[in-house]
């Protein structure tokens, strides 16, 4: 597995279990990112401006600020907009996905996920993100 285009990748890692906090950080950890995490949609919120993730994994069913608007916040800011955001949920319903789209999300993992389904989604997010700034999108 090539983790070389991982190195320095800043992710952000929003959700209400620890489990999937912490099994998330330590992967990606060692394929090279800076990893941030958070809660819930309030405590990330605070952190994105100080972190600036270049991708960020937010689950959706979360106490306080749901995944949906805390997506949808982000979208709406001017500074993060660009910021791609990755939606998971153990949901995986075509409403829950279409839902996900809407409010801005790129890309949506349904729990449980693999390690590689999490680092293929970092790969193809900050490829599509990399795309988009060359080309001033």
């Amino acid at each position: 597995m090539d983790n070389l285009d991982l190195r320095g990748a800043r992710i952000l890692v929003i959700d209400d279990s620890k489990t999937i906090r912490r099994s998330a950080e330590n992967l990606l950890i060692k394929a090279g990112c800076e990893v941030c995490v958070a809660e819930d949609g309030f405590e990330a919120l605070g952190k994105m401006v100080a972190f600036k993730p270049d991708l960020v994994f937010v689950d959706i069913m979360m106490p306080r600020l749901d995944g949906y608007h805390t997506c949808a916040l982000i979208k709406r800011n001017p500074s993060l907009r660009g910021t791609p955001v990755v939606m998971l949920s153990s949901k995986d319903g075509l409403f829950d996905r279409a839902k996900g789209r809407l409010v801005g999300a790129q890309l949506y993992l349904s729990k449980p996920f693999t390690g590689e389904e999490l680092l293929e989604a970092v790969r193809a997010n900050l490829q599509t993100s990399a795309g988009q700034k060359a080309s001033g999108i």
